[in-house]
């Protein structure tokens, strides 16, 4: 049977770095098999849907490369740019492909209903007429004898005939009849061989009030409609996954096969949460992130190929991915080594590709000439395209800086002063080709003639040009700016040493 996995997220708010993976994951498996990638909208929880959530959901896939094979996407999608900034377009027309649809599931309530009362009459589920209230109440009598909350059945007690009278009168829901005795046990592909008592298992609800299903029996029935052979999904699904077997023993289906992934954490070891960093992908998307970046970091997040290689394409990837050697245990969410890849990453972009994600955190008005004298300054110091304003700022505005900070080290703000007055009559009167080469190699050499200190010179001229402890360097800075500005500024640092 051909491989056919899923991803099947709610459109609940942004793409979660977590929700990435399980698509990438789902992505790589399917093009490692030779198999079909499907995009499926779980949106049975009406009153968590967010508007505009499944068009940014679809374009932030479409951004990074893992566009589905069937199921919602953007109508003529192309292979995005690598301007970030394009990402989210609100104009876009999103259509379906493929022959098992609709994958929406709100679109697709007759076959839930369907199956929902095939199970009623088959007795594996049955109707409940438990109010709020009688829920609550049950819960606060199970903690207080410090019993597992969960549904004790008492609705599976009533009558065929009082059933039916009460259906016409009373809101109810559909809940799975878990079997009284046995275990239910199937094997993960990550966490091996699993068994659960079945006096464990919830009777789970499968249809609510209202028509709608629950992700329980959706995902079922939707799986098993779609062909899904393998569901490659997040941990904390892990303990529903006995009640999603039984519900395939009941329809008399063959179950899929199962690898739940683990969990995303922060640096101090808790799970992942908004409190204690970015999660969503679009906000890595604004911070400047390449999509290469994103899939290479992101496929690292609990599986490593063999070898000491850091960075893979997206080939590569596919080439060597292999689900049964994901780790069990969480993956750190590491911040520093995704700076570093992105580096590596920037540094692998020709200056035109650069230039094209840079633009828009630029003025508007920088002509592309000046925009790539100023990257050409920075870009080994780039580790995601948002810093681009704070490391170049100086190069489009006058610095402001204290004077201290011109002073080098052991030197005095006289001396420093004598330095600059040198190296401004160098500059006004000589005649230096005005490029970062020729202009380090004479004024090195104009330094060492003089005794000047290489330190006390070169230190304050760097400061008077940008305001910064930490810039490109003094002659780099020299060549964008041109003689001009450059001696201007250096005019007015002499000048605020003399206040």
């Amino acid at each position: 049977m051909s491989v056919r996995v899923r991803f099947a997220p709610s459109p609940t708010g942004f793409l979660h770095i977590g929700g990435l993976r399980t698509a990438l994951y789902n992505f790589l498996f399917a093009r490692k098999h030779n198999g079909v990638f499907i995009l499926r909208i779980e949106d049975t929880d009406q009153t968590r849907a967010v508007e505009g959530a499944l068009e940014n959901l679809i374009q932030t896939l479409t951004w990074c490369g893992l566009e589905a094979d069937e199921g919602p996407m953007i109508e003529n999608s192309k292979p995005q740019t690598l301007n970030s900034k394009q990402v989210q377009n609100p104009n876009v027309k999103i259509i379906e492909r493929g022959n098992f649809g609709p994958y929406t599931q709100s679109q697709r309530l007759n076959f839930y209903k369907q199956y929902a009362e095939q199970l009623v009459e088959q007795g594996n589920a049955y109707e409940c007429f438990c109010t709020s209230k009688d829920l609550e109440e049950l819960r606060k009598r199970q903690t207080a004898a410090k019993q597992t909350p969960r549904y004790d059945g008492r609705c599976l007690m009533l009558s065929k005939e009082e059933r039916t009278i009460r259906k016409t009168k009373d809101p109810y829901v559909i809940r799975l009849h878990v079997p009284e005795k046995g275990s239910t046990r199937f094997e993960d592909l990550i966490h091996g061989i699993i068994e659960v008592q079945n006096h464990d298992v919830d009777h789970q609800v499968l249809m609510k009030s209202d028509g709608y299903p629950t992700y329980h029996l959706a995902n079922v029935v939707d799986d098993h409609l779609m062909n899904i052979t393998h569901v490659i999904r997040g941990e904390e699904w892990l303990p529903s996954t006995p009640k999603h077997i039984i519900l395939y023993d009941a329809f008399g289906w063959e179950a899929p096969q199962f690898a739940h992934l683990p969990l995303l954490l922060n640096p101090d070891k808790t799970k992942l949460s908004k409190r204690q960093g970015d999660v969503a992908v679009e906000e890595y998307i604004k911070k400047g992130y390449l999509k290469e970046t994103l899939i290479n970091f992101v496929a690292l997040l609990g599986w490593n190929p063999k070898g000491d290689q850091e960075l893979y394409t997206l080939d590569e990837l596919i080439q060597q991915f292999d689900i049964t050697k994901v780790n069990k245990g969480g993956a750190v969410l590491n911040h520093e080594k995704l700076d570093w890849m992105n580096g590596s990453y920037i540094r692998k972009l020709s200056l035109e590709q650069l230039r094209t994600i840079a633009v828009p955190y630029f003025p508007p008005s920088t002509k592309n000439e000046f925009l790539d004298a100023v990257l050409q300054t920075v870009g080994e110091r780039i580790k995601h395209f948002d810093e681009l304003p704070a490391l170049t700022h100086f190069y489009f505005e006058d610095p402001t800086y204290d004077s201290s900070l011109l002073v080098w080290k052991k030197s005095t703000p006289a001396q420093t002063k004598e330095r600059l007055h040198a190296l401004l009559d160098f500059y006004t009167t000589g005649d230096i080709p005005w490029n970062a080469k020729r202009l380090e190699e004479q004024t090195q050499a104009f330094i060492a003639k003089k005794n000047l200190g290489v330190g006390d010179t070169l230190w304050p001229m760097r400061v008077a040009l940008s305001g910064e402890k930490n810039s490109p360097g003094p002659f780099e800075i020299a060549a964008v700016l041109g003689k001009e500005k450059t001696c201007a500024r250096l005019q007015k640092a002499h000048e605020k040493l003399s206040l």
